[in-house]
């Protein structure tokens, strides 16, 4: 049998036991709390380093907020611009989102940068231009004339700097349709998994294609799907210290901490179906008021812009 003394030296044995998987329980939960503190700190600071509203914002504020609140489809432009020294640059990229909760679908489609539109105070021009006459704020507001809708939040993206955004998350994956080399790289048809260098690269080709503009617009709409997919899974939590690093050095965006918070919870289901959209029209050589010569342009029908608008409109409404 037992001595008195062997059941004493059992018993502090097992709070001894218990001690140590409560400090270690305690310790975790310090890190885990620790950690989640800095991150929200980092995120915040990044947040703010991006933040950079439009004037035109004041005006939508209400609306905007009336729609979070009640978790109706939002609109947003992204635009890729390519930004040199001395030189404002271009958006030869941009992609109008519609997300739609309600659905759980992201209507997604490219404009193409060659399209031929009426610019506000610059006549009728591509809709490149528009990033280069007035920024981001009249990039923003051709788009609504164009697409007759209202863009409630954009994100200006440097694309020297989607390398850095593709690298941060480990990298995308995407089914490339096309055999082609580019920029000294190859890419072969099938499922391909590129670094950030090959994504640039894979979202940039359009001389090689057959499709043009076109051919280019699905490849960057494959690698805007995969980065948003990426960036929301579960493994790429362990990589969020560097995403909010690429992130805020290469994005300009109207989005508050508030207003991410609120499309992060309540919008990110649509990310699980996206419908991508293409443009249709014809290329002509027109004459530029702004330049005063013929240029290339990529002329939308009247037709096709109201097939276009009341597609968005139709998404927009769909419940």
């Amino acid at each position: 049998m037992e001595s008195r003394k062997e059941r004493r030296e059992q018993k502090q044995g097992k709070r001894s036991k218990k001690k140590i998987i409560w400090t270690i329980v305690i310790l975790l939960l310090v890190g885990i709390i620790s950690y989640g503190v800095y991150l929200y700190m980092k995120l915040n600071d990044t947040v703010d380093t991006m933040y950079t509203p439009l004037e035109s914002d004041t005006e939508k504020k209400e609306e905007v907020q009336t729609r979070l609140d009640d978790k109706d489809t939002v609109n947003v432009l992204l635009l890729g611009v390519d930004e040199r020294e001395n030189d404002v640059g271009r958006s030869d990229t941009m992609i109008l989102l519609s997300l739609n909760p309600d659905t759980e679908e992201m209507l997604m489609f490219n404009i193409p940068r060659d399209t031929r539109v009426s610019i506000p105070g610059h006549d009728k021009d591509k809709i490149n231009h528009a990033y280069a006459f007035g920024g981001s704020e009249l990039a923003v507001q051709t788009a609504e004339n164009f697409l007759d809708t209202t863009v409630h939040f954009y994100a200006r993206i440097n694309m020297e700097g989607l390398k850095d955004g593709v690298d941060a998350i480990g990298g995308v994956t995407v089914n490339n349709d096309q055999a082609f080399s580019h920029g000294g790289h190859d890419f072969p048809t099938g499922e391909i998994t590129l670094n950030g260098e090959e994504a640039l690269i894979y979202s940039r080709m359009r001389k090689e294609d057959p499709r043009g503009d076109l051919g280019r617009n699905t490849r960057q709409q494959q690698i805007i799907n995969q980065l948003i997919n990426e960036a929301m899974s579960f493994e790429s939590f362990t990589r969020v210290d560097n995403i909010l690093g690429a992130v805020g050095s290469n994005v300009q965006t109207n989005t508050d901490m508030e207003e991410m918070r609120q499309l992060f919870l309540d919008y990110r289901g649509t990310r699980e179906e996206t419908i991508q959209v293409e443009i249709d029209g014809t290329g002509q050589r027109l004459w530029s008021p702004n330049v005063q010569q013929e240029l290339y342009y990529y002329v939308v029908s009247d037709q096709e812009k109201s097939r276009i608008r009341n597609l968005l409109e139709e998404h927009m409404n769909e419940e």
